[in-house]
C-alpha cells in the first residue's frame, strides 16, 4: 500500500502569534502606527526556524486567501453588470489579503529586503509542498512589479568599485568560479566589461551580473577567457563581445525577469562604446544535457522521439560506452571518444533544439532562445572541468544576439520554434 503522507505538525506558538499580529497589520489605519507595526511583524517572522517558516507558509495560504464566496458574488454581479463599480469589486475580492499583507510588511524600514529573504525561505519549502505555488504566486507578482527593470540602474564593475561589493561578485559567481582577487582583477582589466544592476532600496546589493569578454573571433573554448595569462587584443582588434558568466545574487528573485533586460542593455551600451564590435554572443554550459542523455538511453519512448539522425547518433553512441555496473558514464570510459564526437554534437543538437516539440528543458538554452538569442554553435572540448565534463561531456554552446532579430526570435520560441543557425540545422537534418 502506498505510504501516507505524515502529518503536519500543529502550528507553533510563535507561528500562532505571528498570524495574529499579520492580521492586526492589516487592521491597521494609522501610517506611522502601520510601520512600527510592520517592524515588529518582521521581527517576529526573524525568529521563526525552518519548520515554523514553513508553517507561517501555509498559514498565509489558508487564513490569507481570498473569500470565495465573496469572489463569486463579485463576479456573478459583474457578469451581469460591466460597470466600474462591480470591476472594482471583483479585483479587490479576488485578491488575495496576503499580497496586502506583503504591500504593508514592505513598508517597514528594510522591509523589501526581508520579503525577498522570505520568498527565499518559501521556495525551499515549496519543494514539499506544492500546494504553496498560491502563495508564491503572489510574491512573484509583487516582485516583479517591485523589481520591474525600469526602476533599476545598470552599473558597470571595475577594479575601482568598493572592496565589499568586489566580495559579492567573488561569493555569488554561479558559473565560471572567481579564484580569488587576483582572477577578478583579470576579470575587470580594459577587454572586459562586468555590469550589474542595483536596485534604489538596495543599493549595496547588485541583484544579478554579467561579465563580458571583448575579442577578435568568437570563442569556442572557455580556457583562455580564465585565464590571467592569456594575451589580451588590441582594442582596435575587438569584433566580438562575449557573454560568458551570468550569475543572480538573489535567490529570492528566482523567476523575476532581470537577466534578459540586463543583457539587451549591456549590449546596447556596448554598441555605442565599441562601434566596431560586428557580434554579441555567449560561450554558455549545457547543463542538462548529460542528464537528458542517462534518461534517452534507459528509457524507449523517449529514443523513439527522436529524429532518425539522433537515434541513428544514439545508437552508434551506445556501442561505444563501456557500461559499468553502475549506470553511469563519462567520457573517460568511451572507447573511441574521437568517433563519438559527431555523435555526441548530434545529439546535443537534437537536446537543444527539443525534438518534436521544439522546446528545449536545458534551462540555459530556454534563457537565452526565450531572450531572443540563435543557437550558433555547439563546441567540443570546450569546457575540460569536472563540472563540465559531468554535465556535457565538455561541450558548450554559443548563441548570437542579434539585436535587430531578438524580438522576431523571442516571438518565435514563444511559438515553439529555435532560432538556430544553418549549422545547428544540417546536425538535427
Amino acid at each position: 500500500m502506498p505510504s501516507r503522507p505524515a502529518p503536519r505538525k500543529a502550528d507553533s506558538e510563535a507561528v500562532k502569534r505571528l498570524v495574529t499580529a499579520c492580521k492586526e497589520l492589516l487592521s491597521e489605519r494609522g501610517e506611522a502606527s502601520g510601520r512600527t507595526r510592520a517592524q515588529a511583524t518582521l521581527a517576529a517572522y526573524a525568529s521563526l526556524n525552518a519548520e515554523e517558516q514553513r508553517q507561517f507558509f501555509r498559514a498565509l495560504q489558508r487564513r490569507f486567501a481570498p473569500d470565495a464566496r465573496r469572489a463569486l458574488a463579485a463576479a456573478e454581479a459583474y457578469a451581469r453588470e460591466r460597470s466600474s463599480k462591480n470591476l472594482r469589486a471583483l479585483t479587490a475580492a479576488a485578491e488575495p489579503p496576503r499580497q496586502e499583507l506583503l504591500r504593508r510588511l514592505n513598508r517597514a524600514p528594510g522591509g523589501t529586503r526581508a520579503i525577498v529573504s522570505m520568498r527565499e525561505a518559501l521556495l525551499e519549502a515549496l519543494r514539499g509542498d506544492p500546494e504553496l505555488t498560491q502563495v508564491d504566486d503572489d510574491f512573484h507578482h509583487l516582485l516583479s512589479s517591485w523589481f520591474n527593470p525600469g526602476f533599476l540602474q545598470m552599473v558597470r564593475v571595475d577594479w575601482n568599485t568598493p572592496a565589499a561589493l568586489l566580495e559579492q561578485l567573488i561569493r555569488h559567481e554561479a558559473v565560471h568560479a572567481i579564484r580569488g582577487w587576483d582572477d577578478l582583477r583579470r576579470r575587470l582589466q580594459d577587454d572586459r566589461r562586468c555590469f550589474a544592476f542595483f536596485h534604489p532600496v538596495l543599493p549595496n546589493a547588485p541583484l544579478i551580473f554579467v561579465e563580458v569578454a571583448l575579442l577578435a573571433e568568437m570563442p569556442g573554448t572557455v580556457g583562455p577567457l580564465l585565464d590571467a595569462n592569456a594575451p589580451r587584443p588590441y582594442p582596435n582588434a575587438y569584433r566580438i563581445a562575449v557573454f560568458y558568466g551570468i550569475s543572480n545574487c538573489e535567490p529570492g528573485l528566482r523567476g523575476v525577469s532581470l537577466g534578459n533586460f540586463l543583457i539587451k542593455q549591456v549590449a546596447t551600451q556596448l554598441a555605442d562604446e565599441f562601434p566596431e564590435l560586428t557580434r554579441f554572443c555567449t560561450l554558455s554550459p549545457i547543463p542538462g544535457f548529460r542528464r537528458w542523455l542517462d534518461h534517452v538511453l534507459a528509457d524507449a519512448h523517449a529514443e523513439a522521439a527522436l529524429n532518425e539522425r539522433a537515434r541513428s547518433a544514439l545508437h552508434r553512441f551506445k556501442g561505444l560506452v563501456v557500461r559499468e555496473p553502475a549506470p553511469a558514464y563519462d567520457s573517460a570510459r568511451v572507447a573511441e571518444p574521437a568517433a563519438a564526437s559527431a555523435d555526441l554534437e548530434a545529439l546535443c543538437a537534437a537536446y537543444l533544439t527539443g525534438g518534436p516539440a521544439g522546446m528545449t528543458t536545458d534551462p540555459v538554452a530556454r534563457f537565452h532562445l526565450n531572450n531572443g538569442a540563435r543557437l550558433e554553435r555547439i563546441n567540443q572540448q570546450a569546457d575540460l572541468s569536472v563540472k563540465g565534463q559531468a554535465q556535457s561531456f565538455g561541450m558548450m554552446v554559443n548563441y548570437v544576439y542579434d539585436l535587430k532579430r531578438v524580438e522576431r526570435n523571442h516571438e518565435a520560441f514563444v511559438e515553439g520554434r529555435v532560432g538556430m543557425s544553418q549549422r545547428i540545422r544540417r546536425l538535427i537534418a
